[in-house]
């Protein structure tokens, strides 16, 4: 392999790992933005009160701003209620158009406000990053055409992300659309993972090989899929506190769980059944591969992030849901994903090269 060609690969990995380590980054910060009570703190969008700058005091606003950014916020609704009529979804347009919640417009609040207003500079950080993520791909596209066409689908991706969150705004933080938001931010850190995985293979980064048995995969596939409802999981359970916090005026913490009924009890008993499945993925994989190869180092973070993301759960059902920790039990439950997709690709490429040489 050439030096240029080394050179070229290493510069869109290292722009590539950097991408994903700022999505990860604003996801915690949307977890900070949620655990605030931040989500409206800006009414329109892309700007932030109608400016790039945001206000920070009431007083730079007109008397009747809750009117002015309401009836913005209605209209938007209303073309995308027109939108969700014509793709044939009828029932979730009639459930925004009837939605009461969407005509309550928040006070001014600066605390708010510039916390909402960080949270959207660093996703246009992230969008400049993916532009970047882009261009650096064009020069590897003779080395792996997947990687460049990757590379311009998380462009893709970013827009349309973007665009759903105007629309979770515009909705004033329907539930649904808030996990929908979420899931496709997941969606986006998967493919960055594949993009960086697809750039090392490119480099050769794997020289050694070893077979390692189809059921450490399954057992790890089947992690996934419970981790990724156990996410939803999570998203129902905020949306339950969300109500009872509210209905209790924000006070009382202590008592918000045990308002929040079976869903909670549901999502508490599914994280038994994920430890369950992690540490038998665990011991396979201490098993069947090499001391400090990735497979075995990274699972090793793996269990140590089911470990922690349990610890946190267990923080917030017991101390009142402190609120530093409800973003950081958010971003830890993310980065499992990250990890568990990142061993689902080195774990495809030894069964690959197995299959190879054998």
């Amino acid at each position: 392999m050439s030096h240029t060609r080394n050179d070229k690969l290493n510069s869109f990995r290292r722009v590539s790992m950097l991408t994903v380590i700022a999505v990860y980054f604003l996801i915690w910060v949307g977890g900070v933005v949620r655990s605030t009570g931040s989500g409206m703190g800006c009414p329109d969008w892309p700007k932030c009160f109608g400016s790039l700058v945001p206000p920070t005091s009431v007083e730079q606003l007109p008397d009747n701003y809750q009117e002015i950014y309401l009836e913005k916020r209605l209209a938007k609704n209303e073309r995308f209620v027109a939108t969700l009529n014509k793709l044939g979804f009828s029932e979730t347009a009639d459930q925004i158009a009837n939605d009461k919640s969407i005509l309550i417009e928040e006070e001014f609040n600066a605390t708010k406000t510039w916390i909402e207003y960080v949270n959207r500079l660093i996703g246009v950080v992230i969008g400049l990053l993916i532009i970047l993520t882009g261009y650096k791909s064009l020069s590897v596209w003779r080395m792996d055409r997947r990687i460049t066409i990757a590379s311009f689908a998380a462009l893709i991706l970013v827009l349309f992300q973007g665009w759903i969150g105007s629309l979770v705004v515009s909705t004033n933080l329907i539930p649904w659309m808030i996990t929908f938001h979420m899931i496709l931010a997941l969606l986006l850190v998967g493919l960055l993972i594949w993009i960086y995985h697809l750039a090392s293979l490119s480099l050769g980064s794997s020289k050694i090989r070893v077979k390692v048995p189809a059921k450490v995969q399954w057992v790890l596939v089947v992690g996934i899929v419970l981790m990724l409802v156990q996410i939803v999981l999570g998203t129902q359970v905020r949306e339950q506190i969300d109500i009872v916090a509210s209905s209790l005026g924000n006070m009382l913490r202590d008592e918000w769980i045990s308002k929040t009924g079976a869903i909670f009890l549901v999502h508490r008993s599914f994280s038994l059944v994920i430890m369950a499945v992690h540490v038998l993925f665990f011991i396979w994989a201490f098993r069947y591969t090499l001391r400090k190869s990735q497979i075995n180092l990274w699972s090793q973070v793996l269990m140590a992030l089911v470990i922690l993301e349990i610890a946190t759960g267990i923080g917030m059902a017991y101390f009142g849901i402190p609120a530093f920790l409800q973003p950081f039990h958010l971003l830890v439950g993310c980065m499992i994903t990250g990890v568990q997709i990142l061993l689902f690709l080195q774990l495809r490429e030894q069964q690959e090269l197995s299959l190879k040489y054998n």
